[in-house]
């Protein structure tokens, strides 16, 4: 195939998925991917189990500089369109925690789909295959590859975003963009684990592996995304702080900003240690009551009453403790980058597509959905669920 309909770079969620539907609506589809295996960033995802999207997914979920800008995609292609497709194929699924969607078995099965929508399609894959240059024609887009050349009159961009280079990530759709001085929203890790200098967190080292439900508050008023807070698990590393709270909180977080932890999740801390602490003994001994042991224990010493009687500790320090828990400041040292980074914040400037078509309003016929596009969800299956939506809207634009 020298020639096709619609040229797809980029195998894998949205690029794949959008593929497959152009094919099955009639048109001539070449995709194109540089990675030997495709799928690896669907494989690795959910820790092998995919979590392909999210019940409940909804524009609220999703960070742009365009809050507006995902709606019209979201609302022609939902959660349950996905399901859908996942039950057609037999996929068995669960939900595992607030509409979280996940394969039973293998991610591995989601990619299998994928690649069948396309045969059905008639889509041709090459991979691995280098493509060196894009090139407008008048109406017709020249495709430069070392395998070949090859033209079409739509060309979509589905290359995905910077987190985890060793799977082949790679910066392919911005600097591509930026040929055509197509605008890009700075990009940065999203959905990344957060790193502590030692005095930040001092006396809370040797806590790693310690898992516990927090709220957790990023970001503020008048910055790029805002501020939001979350209620979920918080895991302590050795390099800092991860789990989903703090992956979350990431998306907000800005360099040079403190985060605010409530360890106690929400309780009413007051009312809570009066009830639970009668003949409590020790400071560690009250915090321990709504804490991990270890941690009651570092907090204990962290606000220097480890040891000291309960009894003994007057209002004015048992409410000093209490902010201190419940207003935990502390400002990171960074993220743990791409490497450790689930997802890109920023990209395309949605400014410069139509967000009906997922088309470039200066470029008929160029396109990009996915990751690239400055549209990133929150941890738990949304940024899938913008992959099919985007791709979708896409490829019913391309075929309408």
């Amino acid at each position: 195939m020298n020639s096709a309909d619609v040229i797809v770079i980029g195998a894998g969620a949205a690029g794949m998925f959008c593929a497959g539907v152009l094919g099955q609506r009639g048109k001539r589809v070449l995709l194109l991917d540089h990675a030997k295996t495709l799928g690896e960033k669907i494989r690795i995802s959910g820790g092998g189990r995919c979590n392909f999207t999210n019940r409940d997914s909804s524009p609220s979920h999703f960070l742009s500089l365009n809050p507006d800008f995902a709606r019209s995609a979201l609302a022609r292609y939902s959660p349950a369109d996905f399901v859908t497709l996942v039950n057609r194929y037999r996929i068995q699924f669960h939900e595992k925690h607030r509409g979280q969607l996940f394969c039973d078995e293998s991610s591995h099965l989601i990619i299998q789909m994928l690649r069948e929508e396309c045969l059905l399609g008639g889509v041709e894959i090459l991979h691995p295959v280098e493509v060196r240059a894009v090139i407008r024609e008048g109406h017709q887009w020249r495709v430069k590859t070392d395998a070949g050349s090859y033209q079409a009159s739509s060309i979509v961009m589905a290359t995905g975003g910077l987190p985890v280079p060793a799977i082949g990530a790679s910066a392919f759709a911005l600097d591509f963009a930026k040929t055509l001085d197509i605008p890009i929203a700075p990009v940065r890790p999203g959905l990344v684990p957060l790193a502590f200098t030692s005095d930040a967190f001092r006396g809370l080292e040797s806590l790693a592996g310690l898992s516990l439900p927090v709220c957790i508050s990023a970001g503020r008023k008048g910055v790029r995304y805002g501020a939001s807070t979350f209620d979920e698990d918080l895991l302590m590393t050795h390099k800092g702080l991860s789990g989903p709270a703090v992956l979350q909180a990431s998306n907000y977080w800005e360099e040079g900003e403190d985060i605010v932890l409530d360890w106690s999740a929400g309780l009413d801390l007051e009312a809570v240690l009066n009830e639970k602490l009668v003949g409590a003994k020790t400071t560690e001994g009250a915090l321990a009551t709504f804490l991990p042991e270890r941690l009651a224990q570092a907090f204990s010493a962290k606000i220097q009453l480890q040891g000291k009687k309960w009894a003994e500790i007057s209002r004015v320090d048992r409410q000093s403790m209490i902010r201190q828990i419940q207003h935990w400041q502390v400002k990171p040292a960074g993220t743990l980058g791409w490497k450790k980074a689930e997802v890109m914040l920023g990209g395309i400037d949605t400014d410069a597509l139509d967000s009906k078509t997922m088309m470039t309003k200066n470029f008929p016929g160029l396109y990009f959905i996915g990751e690239c596009v400055d549209v990133t969800g929150h941890l738990g299956g949304h940024n899938f669920q913008w992959a099919w939506a985007s791709g979708y809207a896409c490829a019913l634009a391309i075929s309408a």
